[in-house]
């Protein structure tokens, strides 16, 4: 069955790309959202579709689904099998029971176009598997060139410096990720119920798959979480399409990474190529994405406890475990897991343990490092030239150092079974893991479930009852383990001396100490399994979008691009028409403008207004039922000469310290502050901060000091400024003086001085001369206009209709984001159009008394 949300994909591919057959469905059950599920079938009476409708229900959405698929020699028949080493599954643990699950993923085996409907009844059936079926050139193009040969090397810090060193970007190969994501988001509309299910997309294949969803339900709760390492910005910006991507996980509600360090990466890069800066809300990071908070969270997933513990009791586990002992009695197991790739530093493990025995005769013949290579995942030469390389180290190692009864190195080159797995993991001292880069690696916290062991197997070990197990780690600081596992040796792999002596520490370290870390990492590893990952995920999942139907939702944007403006109810888009008309039917009107960001663009380097805003304003001010002031920062000079056109205009500068009411009236000074001996302290700690950071500048004003850093790098000139602020509340606190933070700036200008009293002063002189504002209106786009929406008069409560009605009032902030304000346009460009709007209402006339002029002394 067709999605009606492919109309929406013809802007985004293009080329056979497009041509991909539907896939035949016949899903049985009753789907909430029209539209998307037509045809009953027949079979669901009233009674299943209410119990199905009130069981929660989470769609995990994956790549592969959590299943093993074998075609019947006899029968030619599919047949399907629960993988119980899927992580997919086995997150189930950390759900309530009560709760459904449903998954959407693509199958390891190709079905023929013919038994895909088949397949698809049984999985939907059988094991609430709903697969996603690709034509076999889609499937090549998405999984292995986009995801193996573009993204998952950049992600593991690999650039395609030249043809032999990675591919290079294919636009080809881009347009079908597009493609395979849209396939598997139109496998979910096609499931969900938007209003109470809840979506988890896992990992790097399904980066762009939320934006599909999003622009289809616009209140979809919707995970991510990213099982690989993120990049820095450094390498990650070398993607062509890394603002696709980018926005495509912000479509989410929450985005899950293992460690610190790559969700930092992410936050940078939000930072660096979308303008969008994190603050910590409570203990939790969050971005600030048109409205929606979109969650980071960081948490490490964990093995299945059940699971490892299951094999430990099997008899064959047992039986292993003696016959290991038995082969390499008298001698120390070093042990090993890794998949064949260039990114494991099998090599250089292997390496540390030549350089190991060559430093430490001590250990030769009496050492043995046992590596288990699992079979590669992907094919090509870098993975070839790693394996000859393995191979021909541990031969150089076994002919130097080995002995016809002795090898060093012992290499497991084939499928090895759990329970092997698990014995070898038992009976070694130490369990090293070099990779030079890798997501997570549960390598670790499996090695020390097995040290654990249980009584069965410390019977075949020889271990009495109540005596403490051990175990030791070396483990790469590359890894996302890594942090988790605080009593490990961390290591880095590309030292070979180090990780050489690292297996020193751990081989020789006192059985005590060996004890206490592994007590340490088996409470850690044993508390914070898959079921308290899964969990945790879900609680914040549903927290991230707790305030979804408390806000109006809005989307715009073209393609991926697309992006949803979640508003709060009483914050809406200004509309022209509706303020021309009460701007007509009013007789008192008072303007207040900001100058930058809002007549004129943040990032325009000419700050000098255009003819078309002098035009306007003139328009405005040549109204004599208009009172018009520009509320500015700025200071006093260049407000009056940018705007010396403009005679009527009332000029607020350096945020109301200095104001006068037209070209010709003098400037009027507040005697709220006039000692500025402060500034002879923070002048020299400002120029020391411009000249430590590169790219910033300072202002000098009359009454202020102000440090810009928009030139600056994003991360490190907000770091500046956050300890420039320290610096300078601490050394301020004693002076009649404020620090406050703008956009990329810092000020410090006089404590009381602000653009709300400024509001307050002009709407006081104007009432104590007998004239009633009936039209206020106020735009600005910085934190410092804030302090003017909230002067303004608040609206009355509603009243009779004989009371007197009061102004209309038309707060208004420049950009969607959270404001005081009511109202919202999203540039200069629609101010712009507003101020036409206004001027063209107007009914200039020659103006010739001067306007009563305000005092600030007269109302201190």
């Amino acid at each position: 069955m067709a999605s009606r949300s492919c109309a929406n994909f013809l802007g985004l591919v293009s080329g056979d790309l497009l041509d991909i057959p539907p896939t035949p469905r016949v899903l049985p059950r009753v789907m909430t959202v029209p539209g998307i599920i037509s045809d009953l079938d027949g079979q669901s009476s009233d009674e299943e579709t209410n119990a199905s409708v009130a069981r929660e229900r989470k769609i995990i959405v994956s790549n592969m689904l959590p299943l093993h698929a074998h075609r019947d020699a006899e029968n030619s028949k599919w047949h399907f099998t629960l993988d119980e080493d899927s992580i997919l599954l086995q997150l189930k643990d950390g759900l309530s029971p009560d709760t459904e699950v449903l998954y959407v993923g693509s199958l390891k085996v190709d079905i023929d176009i013919g038994e895909q409907e088949e397949v698809a009844q049984k999985l939907l059936e059988e094991f609430n598997c709903v697969p996603t079926f690709f034509p076999l050139d889609l499937q090549q193009k998405f999984y292995y060139g986009f995801c193996k040969q573009y993204l998952w090397p950049l992600f593991h810090y690999m650039l395609p410096m030249c043809p032999d060193h990675g591919d290079r970007f294919d636009r080809s190969l881009w347009q079908a990720y597009v493609s395979a994501n849209k396939k598997f988001a139109d496998k979910v509309m096609e499931v969900i119920n938007p209003e109470d299910d809840y979506v988890w997309v896992h990992d790097y294949h399904l980066m762009v798959l939320p934006t599909f969803l999003r622009k289809r339900f616009y209140r979809v709760k919707l995970g991510f979480f990213l099982h690989s390492p993120f990049p820095s910005s450094e390498i990650y910006r070398s993607l062509p399409v890394r603002e696709e991507i980018l926005r495509g996980l912000l479509n989410c509600d929450l985005i899950g990474f293992h460690t610190f360090d790559y969700a930092r990466h992410f936050l940078s890069c939000c930072s660096r190529m979308l303008g969008i800066d994190y603050e910590s809300k409570r203990g939790h990071l969050g971005l600030d994405y048109f409205g929606r908070t979109v969650f980071v969270k960081i948490l490490p997933v964990g093995i299945h406890m059940g699971r490892i513990k299951s094999v430990l009791n099997e008899p064959c586990t047992s039986a292993k475990v003696k016959e290991i002992q038995e082969h390499f009695h008298g001698k120390s197991l070093i042990i090993g897991v890794d998949d064949m790739d260039i990114f494991k530093g099998i090599s250089l493990k292997l390496l540390a343990m030549e350089h190991l025995l060559q430093q430490k005769p001590e250990f030769q013949g009496k050492l043995v490092l046992v590596q288990i290579i699992n079979p590669a995942r992907s094919s090509g030469k870098d993975v070839q030239e790693a394996k000859r390389e393995t191979y021909s180290i541990a031969k150089r190692i076994n002919e130097l150092y080995g002995s016809p009864n002795y090898e060093p190195v012992i290499l497991i080159d084939r499928p090895v079974a759990r329970f092997e797995k698990s014995a070898y993991y038992a009976v070694s001292e130490c369990c090293l893991v070099n990779a030079v880069r890798d997501g997570m690696n549960l390598v670790p916290y499996k090695y020390i479930v097995c040290r654990q062991g249980s009584r069965l197997l410390d019977d075949a070990m020889g271990i009495e009852e109540g005596n403490p197990h051990t175990s030791t780690l070396v483990v790469s600081e590359f890894i996302g383990c890594s942090p988790s596992l605080s009593g490990a040796i961390r290591v880095n792999p590309w030292d070979i001396d180090a990780v050489a002596e690292a297996l020193n520490s751990a081989l020789t370290m006192p059985h005590t100490e060996k004890q206490l870390r592994h007590e340490k990492h088996y409470r850690y590893v044993s508390s914070h399994d898959v079921a308290y990952w899964s969990c945790s995920f879900m609680q914040d999942l549903k927290r991230a979008c707790k305030d979804h139907y408390n806000n109006r939702c809005c989307g715009f944007g073209l393609g991926l691009g697309f992006r949803v403006v979640s508003l709060s109810p009483s914050f809406r888009k200004m509309r022209i028409e509706r303020i021309a008309s009460a701007y007509k039917t009013t007789s008192r009107r008072v303007i207040f403008l900001d100058y930058d960001g809002t007549l004129v663009s943040q990032t325009s380097i000419n700050k000098y207004p255009s003819a078309e805003v002098i035009s306007f304003l003139n328009a405005l001010c040549s109204d004599p039922k208009n009172t018009v002031f520009i509320v500015s920062g700025r200071g006093r000079n260049s407000l009056e000469e940018w705007l010396a056109p403009c005679e009527f205009l009332g000029i607020a500068a350096e945020h109301g310290y200095f104001l006068r009411w037209t070209k010709n009236s003098s400037w009027d000074t507040s005697s709220i502050a006039s000692d500025f001996e402060w500034k002879e302290i923070v002048e020299p700690i400002m120029r020391s901060y411009t000249e430590a950071t590169d790219g910033s500048s300072m202002e000098i004003k009359e009454t202020a000091l102000v440090w810009h850093h928009q030139d600056a790098d994003p991360d490190f000139g907000s770091w500046q400024a956050i300890e420039m602020m320290n610096h300078l509340e601490n050394v301020l606190v004693n002076e009649p003086a404020v620090v406050k933070r703008g956009h990329h700036i810092v000020e410090v200008k006089p404590q009381g001085v602000s653009k709300g009293l400024v509001v307050e002063k002009v709407l006081s002189m104007i009432m104590n001369g007998g004239q009633s504002p009936d039209f206020l209106l106020c735009v600005g786009d910085d934190r410092s206009d804030e302090d003017m929406f909230q002067s303004l008069p608040k609206p009355p409560p509603l009243s009779s209709p004989s009371e007197p009605m009061g102004p209309e009032i038309f707060a208004c902030t420049v950009g969607q984001k959270p404001s005081s304000a009511k109202y919202y346009l999203e540039d200069t460009a629609e101010v712009l159009k507003l101020l036409r709007g206004l001027a063209g209402s107007s009914s200039p006339k020659p103006r010739y008394a001067p306007q009563a002029r305000v005092s600030f002394e007269s109302s201190v």
